[in-house]
């Protein structure tokens, strides 16, 4: 088996996020659900942006930000995800390679255009987002890199992406290559809007492919159809090596076969936003696992990251990521 020259390979949605500060009142004004997310049209999507107030646009993408964090902790990352050959694609790929993360994947020239989210955030900092997907449902087997998948330690695979067959094709063909060549799969169940979708693919391909799952309480409660925390602790149990499940202020708990491990996390002074929460807690885990660190490390350093993104707006770490790291060495 070859040394690997990557840590963490993320394969997901390469989106554009447009964020929007509202209220709870706007929400209930067009039957939206706090704290969701759901994919519509580019015109339904368009319809609302015009409604709400000043946005800003910035780079996202469940997996692309996770990558952007891992990158931004000191460990090798790289990501595959389709955007088409607009302005706004360009701009994506801009900005993931300006957080020093390998970004090769061919654009497309046709077809939809650039995915974008809109992301709004009511004063409590939740998010409730509506997803045009455009290109990102073009991604297909076509476009994973070989070479790639079986350099990096960990792939780590985004559950938004799943929707789209060609897309679920990738994922099952990167598992195959990243386990022949010894490396690890990650799975990340994204949202419960993605788990009450896919819940009997995700349980067999989890069962059959995944090593280290991501999830927070509602969607892992979700994909056990269970309402009780400690219960579905033990039900992933020997399923996954490892199990890293995030349950907010409570911090996160670490599943293997061996223990069931909480891991508290530090309260916060304000909660900002808290788009890209799991996003960041899966970074700093991934970065402390490919660095060597144990699993207990690994979920603070989550923690850690998880804190500083919902304490400003935008899912992606400032320069100020690297500080979290002394933080555990000190």
């Amino acid at each position: 088996m070859s040394k690997p020259t990557l840590d963490v390979l993320g394969i997901g949605n390469a989106i554009v996020d447009i964020l929007v500060q509202t209220d709870e009142a706007f929400l209930n004004e067009n039957g939206l659900i706090k704290g969701t997310m759901a994919l519509v049209s580019s015109d339904d999507q368009w319809d609302l942006y015009e409604k709400t107030g000043q946005a800003i646009e910035s780079s996202g993408g469940s997996a692309a930000n996770t990558l952007a964090g891992v990158a931004a902790l000191g460990s090798r990352a790289a990501f595959a995800g389709k955007v088409n050959k607009d302005q706004l694609g360009r701009v994506f790929g801009h900005d993931i390679r300006a957080a020093s993360v390998t970004y090769e994947t061919k654009m497309s020239i046709d077809g939809a255009p650039t995915a974008t989210c809109l992301v709004l955030i009511t004063p409590d900092g939740q998010r409730t987002m509506q997803t045009f997907l455009g290109a990102c449902v073009e991604f297909s087997v076509e476009d994973l890199d070989i070479e790639q998948i079986q350099s990096a330690k960990v792939v780590y695979l985004e559950g938004y992406l799943w929707d789209p067959e060609p897309a679920r094709e990738a994922f099952f063909k990167a598992a195959e290559i990243a386990h022949e060549a010894g490396r690890k799969v990650a799975l990340s169940l994204s949202d419960p809007f993605c788990v009450d979708r896919h819940r009997e693919g995700f349980l067999a391909f989890i069962e059959e492919h995944v090593d280290i799952l991501f999830a927070n309480e509602d969607e892992i409660l979700s994909l056990y159809r269970l309402d009780d925390f400690e219960s579905v602790a033990k039900r992933i149990q020997g399923v996954v090596e490892i199990a890293a499940l995030t349950r907010s202020e409570k911090g996160s708990v670490i599943v293997t076969a061996d223990a069931i491990t909480p891991v508290p996390t530090r309260p916060v002074d304000k909660v900002v936003d808290t788009t890209g929460a799991g996003d960041a807690y899966a970074a700093g885990f991934l970065a402390a696992y490919t660095q060597g660190r144990d699993l207990t490390t690994a979920a603070v350093l989550g923690s850690l990251l998880a804190s500083l993104i919902i304490q400003q707006i935008g899912a992606r770490p400032s320069a100020s990521a690297q500080d979290l790291l002394n933080q555990l060495d000190g």
